[in-house]
């Protein structure tokens, strides 16, 4: 095979191993990059939505100014969500034809819920089936939290396809996949379909990782070097065997890329993983081997040093590590949801801007 029609290592894994390619980003542009790969899914939260402002405001600028017009009683709020919803179903119609080929499994563009909402069980479930309903191939990100795990339950019951994001553990996946088969179930009891639903479960394996780092900080504790950037994968590993032991129907996901690893080490799973399309064009460029590491079992000397060190590393990798009700408290958790609250925040402050410019401003 020429050079010119050499595969790259992202075409190569989408197309000779089970592992599927989703994009982190809504951005038309990434996303189409993302697609020649192989891609067959892609994803905005509030940090995405203001990155593809700040990559492509003049594609949106105009939008934000008829949208500030058209209701002249519209919030700060109200404008900045339409705009989220718009940008969404735009990126969705291109995978659109990806959905129909893959019958609901792939195709999909994640669309997160109001971070704000993290305690509210009703007003997640009223929001996801709004936004289940902006096109076909919807599906809706529910955090991991208390009253998260009990939205994942009712949203799929009530045939919304859910992404579980804010979610670092083997409890929190687990927790995922046991609310979305109650949901699964009392749907098939109530004779409806579920043949296209394709949920997913979200493990933010670099999140994991940077938390234990914060920790090293935080209570002066030595590691091996390199130990810490095992951690998330350590996780993802371990959740994906009991997913596949107990025949949970929905698919995990590795996102919050810090390294090659959170790529590499999951090849040849049954799993999504959604890189930041920089993060693509990087592996690409590498020389690192498509070939299936998904069971290959994080090194037992590195996972004892983990477990010896970190009590949080404990509560993340072992089964009943954690409660349903101590996830709001996670460290990951509460540092995850703080970000997106203020990235929404930000983006908010980017359509005041529009309504209400500074007149200080030059």
């Amino acid at each position: 095979m020429s050079a010119q029609n050499a595969k790259s290592p992202l075409q190569q894994m989408t197309s000779t191993t089970p592992t599927a390619l989703w994009n982190d980003s809504c951005s038309i542009a990434e996303l189409e990059y993302s697609l020649e790969q192989g891609a067959v899914g892609a994803t905005s939260n509030p940090v995405i939505v203001g990155d593809v402002l700040k990559k492509e405001m003049p594609l949106w600028s105009d939008r934000i100014k008829a949208l500030v017009g058209e209701v002249p009683t519209a919030s700060e709020d109200d404008v900045a969500w339409r705009l989220i919803e718009e940008m969404s179903a735009k990126a969705a119609r291109l995978l659109l034809p990806v959905f129909e080929k893959h019958k609901g499994r792939n195709g999909r563009l994640s669309i997160q819920t109001d971070p704000r909402l993290y305690r509210d069980t009703d007003a997640i479930v009223r929001q996801a089936v709004r936004f289940n309903g902006l096109a076909p191939n919807m599906i809706v990100k529910i955090p991991v939290t208390r009253a998260g795990v009990a939205a994942i339950e009712e949203a799929t019951f009530q045939g919304v396809s859910i992404n579980a994001t804010v979610s670092f553990t083997v409890p929190q996946s687990i927790a995922v996949a046991e609310a979305v088969e109650r949901g699964l179930a009392r749907r098939e009891k109530a004779g409806k379909d579920i043949s296209t639903m394709g949920p997913v479960c979200t493990v933010m394996v670099g999140r994991m990782d940077d938390w234990l780092k914060v920790l090293v900080e935080k209570e002066d504790i030595s590691t091996t070097p390199g130990n810490l950037e095992w951690a998330g994968v350590a996780v993802m590993k371990k959740a994906y065997r009991i997913y596949k032991e107990r025949g949970y129907r929905l698919r995990l996901l590795s996102a919050a890329f810090r390294n090659h690893m959170h790529w590499s080490e999951f090849i040849g799973g049954d799993v999504v993983i959604s890189p930041p399309c920089s993060w693509q064009k990087r592996f690409n460029k590498s020389d690192i081997t498509v070939v299936n590491r998904m069971d290959t079992p994080v090194d037992p000397a590195i996972l004892a040093d983990l477990n010896k060190r970190f009590a949080d590393f404990r509560r993340a990798y072992e089964e009943n590590g954690m409660r349903v009700e101590e996830f709001d408290s996670f460290g990951p958790t509460v540092r995850t949801l703080r970000q997106f609250i203020a990235a929404y925040a930000a983006l908010v402050a980017v359509i005041r801007d529009f309504m209400l410019p500074n007149p200080d401003a030059r």
